[in-house]
């Protein structure tokens, strides 16, 4: 036998655990942030700004550590919200599908319990989504929209203002056992 038979190395410190939750919980949280997002700025017009659905998929992205559990989750919350919303089906399926696969690809690399960097990921990613839906807006519909990257910005700070205190309250639903 070599030497290298006889022990383990381990190089680098853990990056942290994979998060479980109960199926409900993965049903009924996209669901009701998409809801959330379709409905609540109809009565409360000032909330349009807040991407929940957004928000949902980077947390539950982040937490798996999984690419392929990512890329599933964003596809199946952008379809729903497609579903749901007057956009055109798809768009709201690749963005959030490409966010979630690279969300979690992110997460292996990093350890994702500090505030300051779930706010900065949830920044990060708030920007790289609203322009994938810009580009494929323009590259996919031919739609002559505009993107001022000022509001753009804004919104990113405000999504990720608010993706601190959610991503703590969507840490009290894992399971702990």
């Amino acid at each position: 036998m070599s030497d290298f038979n006889d022990r383990v190395i381990v190089t680098g410190k853990p990056r942290g655990t994979i998060s479980k939750y109960q199926p409900l919980v993965l049903f009924l949280t996209p669901l009701l942030a998409i809801l959330f997002q379709i409905y609540v700025p109809r009565f409360v017009a000032y909330l349009a700004f807040l991407d929940l659905p957004l928000l949902v998929t980077i947390y539950f992205a982040f937490m798996r550590r999984s690419p392929i559990a990512g890329l599933f989750l964003g596809a199946g919350i952008g379809l729903v919200q497609d579903a749901l919303s007057d956009q055109p089906l798809g768009m709201f399926g690749i963005v959030k599908t490409l966010v979630g696969y690279l969300a979690a690809g992110f997460s292996q690399r990093f350890a994702s319990e500090t505030a300051m960097l779930r706010i900065g990921v949830a920044f990060a990613f708030y920007l790289g989504h609203q322009f994938l839906y810009w580009t494929l807006q323009r590259a996919l519909l031919g739609l002559p929209v505009s993107f001022d990257p000022g509001r753009v910005l804004l919104l990113g700070v405000l999504n990720a203002l608010v993706a601190a205190p959610l991503f703590l309250l969507l840490d009290k639903l894992r399971d702990r056992g």
